[in-house]
């Protein structure tokens, strides 16, 4: 199994984000998870490489260092393919790139819902021919988000589909299927050959969840969804045991998500085409 989408910051890489605004939705401190109980979660889960990130919204004073994911990346048992996480509006973006590619970070976690980018501003075209030419894999978080501070707008998976149109080389992630905009992501992997959507979370809300992967199956772009399972929101085996019972929802009428389906999101190997692989 590989695993797209899971996260090694630490309580303080949050800095006040997740005490004001995401503790009053989920109800718990954040607490920080050890490579070796990273470990255990992925090993427990059949997790044969994961990728790996931190988040970074300056504004909101989120902020992983480029460090701190090589430095858990190799103490970590779990073959891990590091991600720097970036913030498209910070001054500095370009210095930060290149001390992640220094580090042999392979890919780039963005958040602008947090940080208040827009993806689709041309100002940003140098950094994505720089990530494109660097061979690197940008996930961006798409969608919800429990914060009141959010800039929902920024967060719609269709300004995936302008920066794609501009950059057709570079490898996209929609993180989460975009929810709750699960066709707008369809739509979007289906029209750009190198965008791609991890399934994270869909299986917390599972009607959203059946029809997000029965549309998939309609719009025939179930090769291009890879398996995420937010760790430490969830782990792989909690993931993976929600996206069996999703596919074993079948409202009445209604198509059933085919074995192959789930055969790919939980055994399939998408690395050589997000480029990633050896």
């Amino acid at each position: 199994m590989i695993d797209v989408h899971t996260h090694c910051h630490l309580s303080e890489h949050w800095g006040c984000e997740w005490h004001r605004n995401w503790k009053p939705v989920y109800g718990y401190d954040y607490r920080d998870w050890t490579p070796e109980e990273y470990d255990a979660a992925m090993s427990g889960g059949g997790v044969d490489l994961a990728f790996v990130f931190g988040l970074r919204a300056s504004r909101a004073g989120v902020r992983t260092p480029n460090e701190y994911v090589q430095d858990f990346c190799a103490r970590t048992e779990t073959p891990t393919v590091g991600f720097m996480a970036l913030d498209l509006a910070d001054e500095d973006l370009m210095t930060q790139l290149a001390d992640g590619i220094a580090r042999g970070l392979r890919g780039v976690k963005l958040y602008p819902v947090l940080a208040h980018f827009d993806p689709r501003d041309e100002a940003y075209d140098g950094f994505y021919r720089a990530a494109a030419d660097a061979g690197l894999v940008l996930l961006w978080h798409m969608g919800a988000t429990p914060s009141p501070e959010g800039r929902l707008e920024v967060s719609q998976p269709l300004v995936v589909d302008e920066v794609a149109r501009r950059h057709p080389g570079l490898v996209q992630i929609i993180a989460h299927l975009g929810h709750p905009w699960q066709r707008e992501s369809i739509v979007t992997l289906r029209k750009n050959r190198n965008v791609y959507a991890d399934v994270s979370g869909a299986w917390a809300r599972p009607m959203e969840g059946y029809f997000a992967l029965a549309r998939a199956q309609e719009w025939e772009v179930v090769p291009k969804l890879l398996f995420g399972s937010d760790f430490p929101l969830w782990t792989p085996a909690e993931a993976a045991a929600g996206l069996r019972s999703i596919a074993d929802t079948r409202p009445a009428g209604m198509p059933g998500i085919r074995p192959e389906t789930l055969e790919w999101l939980l055994d399939g190997d998408p690395r050589e085409a997000l480029g990633i692989a050896g």
